[in-house]
């Protein structure tokens, strides 16, 4: 809309100008807006190289909550839709067993058109400090969810979801209860099986045990859980040596856990 403030798809449609190299005027003269307009929005997030639409709404949007503070008796204002419902999906996370910053880190990688975040973006769009970006970092990258990205054209790292990302999300949980598990059972021992407290601990230990187990469900549920992630990675059928392949296994294994999931699939 001329005159008013720019909307999500004003700031697609400046991204794609800048990616097509056209200059400020170009881009401004096709939405119907002054080029200081888009000058000043391109220099506020992240310049010509840098611009990112999402990232500037999204910015832009946490600023304006910054800048206007309530007035007496005045309602508070809604959040923004997207940082809410980003701090939803984070919690969601927290609650399957991954660490509070580390959700928040994911589900804003997530949830970004752009696919990848550099740690500024993230310090800048969290507001957090940069240590607990580089600490969430580093835990989603020992458990395989995140991975880094050079980009050729700007200096930072970019920080990728990892394709399989709700398959290492299941490991993660399925580990979080074996762990809960083994620490019940050995407070169980401490105290004495038959103490009233070593009761409750064998009883916990006992569920938390059973429920790794199901998620797990041995070596050939995780197989089964490798290959579907496969699958839904390549977004087509593919042959028993194509999965095999992909997968880095022998073709014999590949056949084996295909085989057993379409056994267990029909019980």
């Amino acid at each position: 809309m001329p005159g008013g403030r720019l909307s999500h798809q004003d700031r697609l449609e400046i991204a794609t100008g800048l990616t097509a190299g056209l200059g400020y005027a170009e881009i401004a003269r096709q939405l119907g807006r002054p080029t200081s307009t888009i000058t000043r929005e391109v220099a506020r997030n992240g310049g010509a190289g840098g611009y990112r639409a999402d990232h500037a709404h999204y910015a832009t949007a946490s600023r304006a909550r910054r800048r206007r503070p309530a007035t007496p008796g005045e309602r508070p204002r809604a959040e923004d839709p997207l940082q809410e419902y980003v701090e939803r999906f984070a919690t969601m996370m927290v609650q399957g067993g991954l660490p509070r910053m580390a959700s928040r880190v994911l589900a804003l990688l997530y949830t970004t058109d752009a696919r990848t975040l550099t740690a500024a973006e993230l310090v800048r769009e969290l507001h957090v400090s940069p240590a607990s970006i580089s600490k969430a970092i580093g835990y989603l990258e020992r458990v395989g969810m995140v991975y880094r990205e050079p980009d050729p054209e700007r200096r930072p790292q970019h920080y990728v979801i990892a394709e399989d990302v709700w398959l290492k999300a299941w490991e993660v949980s399925a580990g979080t209860n074996l762990n809960w598990a083994e620490t019940a059972a050995e407070g169980a021992e401490l105290l004495g099986p038959d103490s009233p407290a070593g009761e409750r601990l064998t009883q916990m230990a006992a569920f938390f045990g059973r429920l790794s187990e199901d998620m797990s469900g041995g070596g050939g549920f995780t197989d089964c859980l490798s290959v579907l992630a496969t699958l839904w990675e390549a977004d087509r059928l593919l042959t028993v040596e194509e999965v095999a392949s992909k997968l880095e296994w022998p073709v014999e294994r590949a056949a084996d856990v295909i085989a057993y999931a379409v056994k267990n699939s029909s019980r």
